[in-house]
């Protein structure tokens, strides 16, 4: 199901970073009022399924308010699908850990790294992806580089904000923006050329698609994951 965007305008701020709430997986009337909804209930893994497949593995769960990756158990996706959007979620990856999230996932490839674009969720410190800024946290992976020090060390919270609004892609962490990009530019085209996305034609391509969270073998957790539809 796509969804369809709300009457509201877009906001030029975030919501309130909720890795100091007490209360999760709760949306305040101002977020409610401004056209945002939740997609994770902090309860259930209702609303996800496994890339590829109807339903969702044993190795996502819930533990603590969060969607939790805690053993083999493939990349999942939403069921809803979704064409312009502001994204909220928050994540904490294990010491040394590496995960993504995509976005505009569709179900055309082997795996979803080879048709939508991932956000980087990685313990710099640690991993040492961290240490290259086009794959360290926050990058659009392999193809726009994250400045550094703006992510939280394994094992504690952070807050990614995703905007992607028509060709139009943000990427903010902990309050700070990253990057951003237009999807089908010229600079877009050039860097796909030259990464490993190369090969696969519908890379980045779909108009809309699902949001994806990456099993990369670590332990990894999601809360608060929130998501506003643009007009």
């Amino acid at each position: 199901m796509l969804l369809l965007p709300t009457s509201c305008k877009a906001q030029s701020q975030p919501p309130p970073s909720s890795t100091t709430s007490t209360t999760q997986n709760v949306l305040t009337d101002a977020e409610k009022a401004a056209g945002w909804r939740l997609l994770f209930d902090g309860k259930t893994t209702t609303g996800w399924r496994n890339y590829g497949k109807p339903t969702i593995s044993d190795g996502w769960t819930v533990q603590d308010g969060a969607l939790t990756r805690t053993g083999a158990g493939g990349d999942v996706i939403t069921t809803d699908q979704f064409k312009n959007f502001e994204l909220s979620i928050d994540w904490k990856i294990e010491i040394g850990g590496n995960s993504g999230i995509f976005y505009r996932a569709v179900e055309d490839s082997d795996a979803i790294y080879w048709n939508a674009v991932e956000m980087q969720v990685l313990d710099d410190a640690k991993h040492p992806d961290g240490q290259d800024p086009m794959t360290s946290a926050g990058a659009a992976y392999d193809l726009y580089p994250s400045p550094k020090g703006h992510v939280h060390p394994g094992g504690e919270w952070n807050t990614a904000r995703l905007i992607v609004n028509g060709n139009h892609v943000e990427h903010w962490l902990n309050g700070a923006k990253l990057l951003e990009y237009e999807l089908g530019s010229r600079d877009w085209d050039a860097r796909v050329a030259a990464s490993k996305f190369k090969p696969h034609p519908k890379f980045g391509k779909s108009p809309q698609g699902h949001i994806g969270l990456q099993d990369h073998g670590n332990v990894v957790a999601f809360r608060n994951i929130k998501i506003r539809v643009l007009p």
